[in-house]
């Protein structure tokens, strides 16, 4: 099969890893792709957020099957226009993608379908924002209501915290994001993802992870796209996910369904998890990045037969095979991050360092310049590793992290404090 995966980030490079190793791909594509993913498949200048460009672009290189990574195209309607024009697409509608693209309309779905989930209520009025926080006090979130590439959430602490986000976000510090809020009491308890892949009917659950989104060991500073990563995540255990299943994913599903916009593609669960119950944070439409990373060494080449059989509807004749192993990503950053951050410092070392089926440097924010590799983004490398223990996991990454030289990058030194 030709095959192309559309986005340009360490999702996409695991993706593409994973697709490669399974002898359905003959042809990969990645558009764009960035150093790393130029290493494994073709890279194509494209603009992913153009239906009619994709839909033309597939045609003309013979694509049999396009694997959707980001949220934005997505939300922009890209895979309906696949579909229309009879491309095989792994990703949802945009009225499914509502899920992520809406904070507000997975509340209603959750009230709709019975999903547990926190109590809220939405706002286009900036006063009408700081009377209810100034009425529900604080710990208290307040989201964007839109796509804000992962950071239109703020936890506040503090009263005077969320009537400044709220101030933000209708100031337009998060675009046409923040033109909505969303505000929702604060849920105690451990957050964990849960990856499910449904094809409008039937769903499968394809894995657990947690990530960090504080840029700071201890969980500490501004909220970032995610610093790192582990799989499994064991505060999700069987009874934990079967309640999850249960009481929130598949009723999500069928309301979705009843709504005549059945949702195809994998979702993404945020759960708070409290006293052995999980209740749902948010949706999103995708596979998280730097979660996929993770997910992606513990399913290698079956991954894309589950993608795959998701997209043609077969989801229901499919399994997971689970080697019994961990895994566990360290995203290195740029300096500055998730601030102003410099781009074009050369990383070195990557060539020496191992890469097989428990050791990979997946590109987030990399080029190719002269013959070398640059940092393009402010997350640039996510440095993944599995092992029979996750202890064993975390000191094959570091292991790597540490014979990068990269004077301009940093990272966080305690990814999976929570479970070790």
């Amino acid at each position: 099969m030709n095959i192309l995966i559309l986005g340009g980030g360490g999702r996409e490079h695991s993706l593409a890893w994973a697709v490669k190793q399974n002898p359905k791909c003959d042809r990969l594509i990645v558009a764009p792709g960035n150093a790393g993913t130029a290493m494994l498949a073709e890279c194509a200048d494209l603009d992913i957020l153009d239906g009619a460009a994709v839909v033309t672009f597939a045609e003309e290189n013979a694509v049999d099957f396009v694997i959707v990574g980001p949220e934005a195209p997505l939300a922009a309607g890209v895979a309906d226009a696949l579909r229309a024009a009879g491309i095989l697409t792994f990703g949802p509608s945009a009225a499914a993608a509502r899920l992520e693209a809406s904070k507000g309309f997975t509340k209603e779905i959750c009230d709709a379908s019975g999903a547990p989930t926190a109590g809220y209520a939405r706002f286009t009025d900036r006063a009408a924002a700081e009377d209810y926080i100034r009425v529900q006090g604080a710990p208290i979130v307040v989201k964007a209501d839109g796509l804000a590439a992962g950071k239109g959430v703020i936890v506040a602490m503090t009263e005077a915290e969320a009537l400044a986000a709220v101030a933000d976000m209708f100031g337009g510090e998060f675009g046409e994001a923040g033109a909505e809020v969303v505000i929702e009491e604060f849920m105690d308890g451990e957050e964990a993802s849960l990856f499910v892949l449904c094809d409008g009917k039937d769903v499968l659950a394809v894995g657990t992870a947690q990530d960090h989104k504080r840029v700071g060991d201890g969980d500490t500073g501004p909220n970032t796209g995610g610093m790192g990563a582990y799989s499994p995540a064991p505060v999700l255990s069987e009874a934990v996910l079967d309640q999850a299943m249960a009481e929130i994913v598949r009723p999500t599903v069928a309301e979705m369904a009843r709504r005549g916009t059945p949702f195809q593609g994998v979702l993404y669960a945020g759960l708070m998890i409290e006293d052995g119950r999980a209740r749902l944070v948010e949706y999103n439409v995708r596979f998280g990045d730097p979660e996929c990373q993770v997910l992606m060494m513990r399913l290698g080449a079956q991954a894309f037969d589950l993608i795959h059989a998701c997209a043609e509807g077969r989801l229901g004749e499919m399994q997971v095979t689970w080697a019994s192993d961990h895994a566990l990503t360290v995203v290195m950053a740029a300096a500055g991050y998730p601030g102003a951050y410099g781009k074009g410092s050369q990383i070195r070392g990557l060539e020496e360092l191992p890469e097989d089926s428990s050791h990979m440097v997946f590109h987030a924010g990399t080029a190719g310049r002269d013959g070398s590799v640059v940092a393009s983004g402010g997350r640039v490398l996510n440095v993944t590793a599995r092992g029979a223990t996750l202890a064993e996991a975390r000191d094959r990454a570091y292991g790597m992290v540490d014979a990068i030289d990269w004077p301009g990058g940093f990272c966080r030194r305690d990814i999976g404090w929570r479970a070790l």
